[in-house]
């Protein structure tokens, strides 16, 4: 029973920053706030995390279902694995308030490069193997050119959908609903090797 309530407080106290971090931002959200919004006190928080940075990490680990076993997507079809890779949303129940929190992660973590290299180890590093994983298969059947770098691949592919979620839902714009095939089709048409056309034979 202690052990279930336990885990009640824990999951109560992850709510209760994510809201708050959304809402005012990581810097202007004190424990004695999370304590209050959680109703626990700021003694219960710091049983469970060392500092705010430790709370924070496991709040967006939680937002982003970092607990989840991801899909492999390699169905064939490059486009559509490019696609569904950059689509695909973990903990998708929690989307509105992964474009709500992401600004403050960002802003955040260029002022404090710690909890940004911790970030994007617990956060960012699976989507990007993934992607890598997926360009080297490419360029192992020989169908992504072989002078394709993964890391240059990634921020061509990534960077318009971070744009997406922290410029244009926040700040408004227009962009299509659906942003990936779009994303994908440039980044194929600059590294999708071309099938070379069948030469003609010389007419004696």
């Amino acid at each position: 029973m202690a052990r279930t309530r336990s885990a009640t407080v824990h999951r109560n106290i992850l709510e209760a920053a994510l809201h708050l971090f959304a809402e005012r931002g990581i810097e202007a959200t004190s424990m004695d706030a999370i304590a209050e919004a959680a109703g626990v006190s700021k003694a219960t928080i710091y049983n469970h995390w060392r500092d705010k940075d430790k709370l924070c990490l496991e709040v967006l680990g939680y937002l982003h279902g970092v607990d989840e076993e991801p899909p492999v997507f390699d169905s064939g079809d490059l486009r559509a694995d490019l696609i569904a890779q950059l689509n695909y949303q973990p903990a998708a129940h929690r989307k509105e308030m992964k474009e709500r929190i992401m600004p403050h992660m960002i802003a955040y973590s260029a002022r404090n490069r710690a909890f940004g290299e911790q970030w994007r180890s617990r956060v960012l590093e699976r989507p990007r193997a993934q992607l890598r994983e997926m360009m080297k298969r490419g360029i192992a059947q020989g169908r992504l050119a072989e002078s394709l770098d993964p890391e240059v691949g990634i921020a061509l592919l990534i960077g318009p959908m971070l744009y997406r979620h922290v410029f244009i839902s926040r700040f408004g714009g227009k962009l299509p609903a659906d942003l990936a095939p779009y994303v994908a089709d440039a980044f194929l048409a600059a590294y999708e090797v071309k099938e070379k056309p069948a030469r003609k034979r010389r007419l004696l």
